[in-house]
């Protein structure tokens, strides 16, 4: 279960992370409101998959997910940069989340 937590964790650092684009340094209300929610939701699983997994491994799968995912949606939502760099460095940020859920043990 806590690996879900952590995946679900690790999807609401995306929402929180995009929505920071469109707070306008939090100077509009709502998406101001929904980004405070997100963190909220976000710090919540992630700490109760930390209850169990250990926090460098946790830590690390819960900022490469928002990463990738942050990434995605800055292609997709912003125009950001689609060049094959891009794509393989986020090929080893999903590689290393791979290779630390791998790694935790019997977590």
């Amino acid at each position: 279960m806590a690996w879900l937590y952590l995946f679900i964790a690790g999807l609401f650092e995306v929402v929180w992370a995009v929505g920071l684009k469109y707070t306008h340094g939090f100077t509009r209300l709502w998406p101001s409101v929904w980004t405070g929610a997100g963190m909220i939701v976000s710090f919540l699983f992630l700490s109760l998959a930390l209850k169990t997994l250990p926090i460098g491994t946790g830590y690390a799968v819960w900022t490469g997910i928002g990463a990738v995912g942050t990434v995605i949606l800055g292609m997709v939502l912003f125009g950001e940069p689609r060049d094959f760099a891009r794509f393989l460095f986020m090929a080893m940020i999903i590689s290393g989340i791979v290779g630390l859920k791998v790694t935790a043990g019997g977590h």
